[in-house]
């Protein structure tokens, strides 16, 4: 306790003995030493946290450049996906250009390059975690000291940060071409939703189930062939996939067949039976194939051993209508018409993982190339959302409402982006920035659900297919490849040990 104040008290205390009654004296006394308390005790905080006045906000306590973004923000609305698809266009550029230009001037923020609109998002949801108040009533120590250095022979009321910032290189927007470049005709192209009819091979050769035939597309030669004709059998195809080296082609059939065919010689090579319904699923790994049926069972085969020797997956309880094997090769995605999403390994008979928040067919399913364990899947017409899982740990990611049914997914080989097809009730093609889930770009052009999904080898084109028996081939990715590299701690590629 400060010794003069302890002086006044012990006088105030001995003045008030003299003038009041013996029974008074232990109230006063009391009294004062409480006060006396809560004065050093205030004292005390007040040389520990070094505050101001008590109700009277302090400027060098109030973090303004947080309060500028916030008050033009108006805080971080749920309409964020379109803020921030804004941003990405030349007058949402622009904007950001111009507040961070007000900040320099204002508050001597001293940014000297146009900030990117998602990474800025990003970083001030985080910090506007920790900041729930407009004013502060703390003195902090550090303060940005504004940018004064302006030339004396500068006719330009702006700072030199300000001078760098107008000077400092815009990236380019990348321009992504709303009319497709070839549109070709597919008579016969089934509009249904659970069939997998389109693909596209490492060889440049697509791949097209129309009816009871499979017909070969040359990219290079513009050539039409036709592999094969089941009408003979009184069959249909329902599904086409392609191995990775793009030399076999598999075909699975109505009645529950899959046959693999030799592209180049234009031969069968062998019919496999097991499926006692029809094969809408496909999905190559190495010389494995598996296949997803309507019987609700999923066959694993080794194309190189003889037929009676394949594995049994059973976990779903409706029919499987998209199948994807992880780029390591070591995990099975299944979506099937029960809702479910399952991952299953290499060794066990039985799922390793099962998601259950989709309200509707899981049928588009796609595992992210660029980082390790991140599986992307999306719903039918009651749920329409894109799901994101961290499959390494079991846990949901991030998801968004499209708005329609999503047919299929397809990640970009070059960059982390990812493009979705969908039905009802838009029939549009969206492509997506992951992980900011923003809106690169809509396509529309088909005037039933777009229900078929294929990429380019060199993963520059798409190519999609709807009931209204056209395919139309899309330049929507870039060709350069990202060059920063994920630094994810799950990325278990990056790391030794």
């Amino acid at each position: 306790m400060d010794q003069d104040y302890e002086r006044r008290l012990l006088r105030q205390i001995n003045h008030q003995n003299d003038a009041s009654t013996d029974t008074g004296k232990g109230e006063v006394i009391r009294h004062l030493l409480v006060h006396a308390l809560d004065f050093h005790s205030e004292l005390i905080y007040s040389i520990t946290v070094k505050s101001g006045d008590r109700f009277i906000p302090t400027r060098a306590g109030s973090n303004w450049s947080i309060n500028f973004h916030y008050a033009n923000e108006n805080c971080w609305s749920p309409n964020q996906n379109q803020r921030a698809k804004d941003a990405s266009t030349d007058t949402g550029k622009d904007a950001v250009a111009y507040a961070a230009l007000l900040r320099n001037e204002l508050l001597g923020a001293g940014i000297e390059t146009v900030p990117d609109p998602h990474t800025d998002d990003r970083q001030h949801t985080i910090l506007m975690q920790d900041t729930h108040s407009l004013f502060r009533y703390t003195i902090h120590t550090k303060r940005v000291p504004f940018d004064n250095e302006i030339s004396p022979y500068s006719l330009s009321p702006l700072s030199n940060k300000s001078h760098k910032l107008l000077r400092s290189p815009r990236k380019p927007a990348r321009k992504i071409s709303k009319i497709p470049f070839k549109v070709l005709d597919a008579p016969e192209l089934q509009d249904d939703f659970y069939l997998n009819l389109v693909d596209w091979s490492a060889g440049n050769l697509l791949s097209v189930g129309l009816g009871a035939c499979v017909y070969l597309w040359s990219a290079c030669t513009s050539q039409v062939t036709r592999l094969c004709d089941l009408s003979v059998d009184g069959d249909s195809v329902t599904s086409v996939c392609w191995n990775e080296r793009g030399s076999l082609v598999a075909v699975g059939t109505h009645k529950g067949f899959v046959q693999i065919w030799d592209a180049a010689g234009g031969r069968k090579l062998t019919s496999l039976e097991g499926h006692s319904a029809r094969v809408g699923a496909l999905a190559w790994n190495g010389e494995q194939l598996s296949s997803g049926s309507r019987d609700r069972v999923i066959l694993q085969r080794d194309v190189r051993t003889p037929p009676p020797v394949e594995r049994r997956l059973q976990g779903h309880r409706q029919e499987v209508c998209g199948l994807k094997w992880s780029p390591d090769h070591q995990h099975l995605a299944s979506g099937g018409n029960d809702n479910k999403l399952l991952v299953w390994n290499s060794s066990s008979l039985l799922p390793v993982q099962q998601y259950s928040d989709h309200l509707a067919a899981v049928k588009a399913i796609a595992w992210s190339p660029h980082q390790h364990g991140l599986l992307a899947s999306g719903g039918g017409t009651a749920d329409r959302c894109l799901r994101f899982w961290n499959t390494l740990t079991g846990q949901a990611l991030q998801s968004t409402d499209t708005g329609s049914q999503v047919c299929n997914l397809a990640w970009s080989k070059h960059a982390n982006e990812l493009v979705s097809t969908h039905g009802y009730s838009q029939n549009q093609i969206l492509v997506w920035k992951y992980p900011s889930l923003t809106q690169v770009a809509k396509l529309t052009g088909h005037s039933y659900r777009v229900l078929y999904l294929a990429v380019s080898p060199d993963g520059e084109a798409i190519v999609t297919g709807a009931g209204d028996e056209t395919l139309r081939f899309w330049n929507v990715f870039s060709k350069t490849r990202c060059t920063k590299e994920s630094k994810s701690v799950l990325n278990l590629f990056t790391r030794i040990r």
